[in-house]
């Protein structure tokens, strides 16, 4: 890490770009197929709006993580580990399926700190994605950079989960449901389908569960269990990795006054993800 610059990553502060796109059906479909719940007839549930978008580099620009070479729209952060840490959204209107959509993102902000695994950069990245003009959805997405694990080094604390769930399921992840969400956000993150890469690179026990899909799961509960309300907020933050090699339990309560609590628990019944979500 001699060779961190703080200073020159944060020139990367206010950078744009502006992609294009179309909540395409037959996409919607096959996600509806990889979560195995029933297609939307009309509009974009909340959270499948990550399909959308694809980061498309050619093969020349992969990094050895199987993500786009940083330093182009992201700074070129010099740590191997990276991960989806956490966001932030609202949704003012509704996305029809089959409309045009366009999402401007922009940079934020960059800052480093010292945890307790080590050095930590967090970038944070806002999207606004519109339709027919209209801001449909705002999202601010943190991504966080670290080094690997010094040898022995010891594990983080699990955290303290909520208890009385008054909605749970357990759900079991597999190499194709994580392989299924990869190829439909186009995620080339070797994590999530290398095994080989994860245990041996990067030092995990299995392959990791995406973020976004532990998130959408969350999301997927609350709608079974509520299914006429609308979400209007949600924000989540990844606590621990979840990995293809256990089950894990996606819960939830209402908590009043349009509130719901959601998280998601290792097979241990440890944290891994908290979120909330604001209904009416």
């Amino acid at each position: 890490m001699s060779d961190f610059d703080l200073s020159l990553l944060q020139q990367w502060v206010g950078r744009t770009e502006t992609l294009q796109d179309v909540v395409r059906p037959e996409a919607v479909g096959a996600l509806a197929a990889t979560l195995d719940t029933p297609a939307p007839n009309a509009i974009l549930p909340p959270l499948w709006h990550w399909i959308n978008f694809w980061s498309v580099a050619p093969a020349a620009q992969i990094g050895d993580d199987g993500h786009p070479r940083r330093g182009g729209f992201l700074p070129p952060v010099p740590l191997p580990r990276r991960m989806w840490a956490g966001g932030r959204l609202t949704f003012p209107e509704p996305l029809p399926i089959g409309a045009a959509i366009s999402r401007t993102s922009s940079i934020l902000d960059v800052k480093d700190k010292a945890g307790a695994s080590g050095h930590l950069v967090f970038v944070t990245v806002r999207h606004e994605i519109r339709c027919s003009g209209r801001i449909a959805i705002t999202e601010e997405h943190d991504i966080v950079y670290r080094d690997m694990p010094a040898p022995g080094s010891p594990q983080p604390a699990p955290r303290p989960a909520p208890a009385q769930a008054q909605w749970s399921r357990e759900i079991t992840p597999d190499p194709v449901l994580l392989f299924r969400y990869s190829a439909l956000t186009f995620n080339g993150h070797r994590i999530h389908y290398d095994r080989s890469y994860v245990t041996e690179v990067e030092g995990y026990p299995g392959l990791i569960v995406h973020g976004p899909l532990i998130a959408t799961l969350l999301m997927e509960l609350l709608r079974a269990e509520l299914p006429a309300a609308r979400v209007t907020t949600f924000s989540f933050r990844a606590v621990s990795p979840l990995f293809d090699i256990h089950p894990f339990t996606v819960c939830g309560r209402p908590e009043g006054n349009g509130r719901v609590s959601l998280w998601a628990l290792n097979h241990r019944g440890e944290l891994a993800m908290q979120a909330e979500a604001t209904i009416e």
